[in-house]
């Protein structure tokens, strides 16, 4: 029973109820101080009165016996009266004190705070005791009135009045507690719950698009919290299809990688024998087939790593910038053809880079293809340029193009494979496989700029 009720006090809706008793007796405790003390004050405004109308009784008619004197007294509740009139202080009526004054008390003008002290210092004190409490007279009855009485029957009063008090603010804290338990429930908790139910049908089986959160709530942060929790439902499920998709993709290319490089070492024994040629055009073209042929079968060995999950780290070491540039732009003006496209190298004869050849060969390899189709694309002229410089701390490359510029969704989803390639048709697998492989080096590939006159992406290698 104990671990239960541990367990409803920690749940919202029960720190809730817990939370609204508390308040609630507070609220009440701060109403039943001063009711204690208003009581009090007009207990003893009642005996003043009472102890006026026998005063006014005796005055109109001095021939009152004592045993009506005493009766009125009684029926006053004090001891004696004493009426001031004109300046002139009279003992009305009397009987014999049981004890002496203890106290003073005079109502005409007190505080708030003294009220409350009064009361609590009375109901703190169980001996009974005489008391004089000094007034002012209604409806022009004097100057002022002056009782004693005994504080015992006040006391019990006020303990049963005070008690009647709590009864009341325990069933109003109660009430009160178990309506707000019972709307927190139904307006917050309860749709909570549905939310937390759908996070766990959700996380059980992402794949389901039928488990995304429909979001319903009509209470503004918690629409807030199902529209967000709906948004991240898509994303996860988007990028867990794309990952699927992605393994699917590599276990088809490591097949077609292993028989791709099959083939092309069977192409590198041909290519030794071309090499032997005395035609002066094959042996300028040979060394150039040479190295396609080696870059494929790289290329193809690095496929398979990388379906292993065992891609091999870039092997850095400082290389020559323009030769790797012109190589690849030659193999690029090859495949031109009848386009009219300029494909231009800005990177000075000294400039040198750390960076796995192979694999920076085929970043910029990347970014100078997409550029070129970028342009074959409109049907009109236009250049590619690979620029480079060196700075104190990196080595900054830049592919430039006069193309069309990137279109939104590219630029949405610029490094994330089947997001959207950069051209009408593209996967996009050539952006993200560049941007991981300068990330490899230490570096970072950005798009610099993209508009009507062109695109520009920069990389950054570090130095060392």
């Amino acid at each position: 029973m104990t671990k239960g009720l541990l367990t409803s006090i920690k749940s919202l809706s029960g720190r809730f109820l817990l939370l609204t008793v508390i308040f609630v007796m507070l609220a009440e405790i701060l109403i039943f101080v001063p009711s204690i003390a208003r009581f009090r004050e007009e207990y003893l405004m009642n005996r003043l009165e009472r102890a006026q109308i026998a005063s006014l009784a005796l005055l109109a008619n001095d021939q009152i016996s004592k045993d009506l004197q005493e009766e009125l007294l009684v029926n006053a509740g004090v001891f004696n009266v004493v009426l001031r009139r004109d300046e002139a202080r009279q003992l009305v009526l009397a009987s014999p004190l049981p004890s002496p004054v203890m106290a003073t008390f005079d109502l005409r003008d007190v505080t708030a705070f003294e009220l409350i002290r009064d009361a609590f210092s009375r109901m703190a004190k169980p001996s009974p005791e005489i008391v004089r409490v000094i007034g002012a007279p209604s409806e022009r009855g004097g100057l002022l009135i002056e009782v004693t009485l005994l504080t015992s029957e006040m006391r019990a009063s006020m303990i049963d009045y005070g008690i009647r008090i709590l009864i009341l603010s325990a069933v109003i804290s109660v009430t009160t507690a178990a309506m707000l338990y019972l709307a927190v429930r139904g307006f917050l908790v309860r749709p909570i719950k549905n939310v937390v139910g759908v996070m766990k049908g959700y996380a059980a089986a992402p794949e389901d698009a039928r488990l995304l959160i429909k979001p319903a709530s009509t209470t503004t942060e918690l629409r807030e919290a199902e529209e967000a929790l709906y948004s991240l439902q898509t994303q996860l499920t988007s990028a867990l299809r794309q990952k699927e998709h992605l393994a699917q993709l590599g276990g088809a290319v490591a097949k077609i990688s292993h028989d791709l490089r099959n083939k092309l070492t069977s192409s590198q024994l041909f290519t030794d024998r071309i090499e032997t040629s005395e035609d002066p055009l094959v042996k300028r073209m040979a060394p150039k087939l040479v190295n396609s042929i080696t870059r494929a079968v790289t290329l193809c060995e690095s496929t398979l790593a990388f379906g292993k999950a065992e891609e091999q780290a870039p092997s850095l070491r400082e290389i020559g910038l323009k030769e790797i540039v012109q190589d690849l732009l030659e193999n690029e003006r090859v495949a031109i053809g009848d386009e009219d496209i300029t494909l231009s190298c800005a990177v000075p004869d000294s400039l040198q880079v750390c960076a796995d050849p192979e694999q920076l060969y085929r970043v910029i390899n990347n970014l100078v293809r997409n550029a070129r189709n970028a342009i074959a694309a409109t049907g009109e002229a236009g250049e590619v340029t690979v620029m480079a410089e060196q700075l104190p701390s990196n080595s900054m490359i830049r592919i430039s193009d006069t193309g069309p510029g990137l279109p939104s969704k590219a630029r949405e989803h610029l490094f994330q494979p089947f997001q959207g390639g950069a051209s009408k048709g593209g996967t996009g697998l050539g952006l993200s496989i560049a941007s991981e492989l300068i990330r490899g080096h230490g570096g970072t590939l950005e798009l610099e700029s993209t508009g009507e006159t062109g695109t520009v992406f920069a990389i950054t290698l570090p130095r060392a």
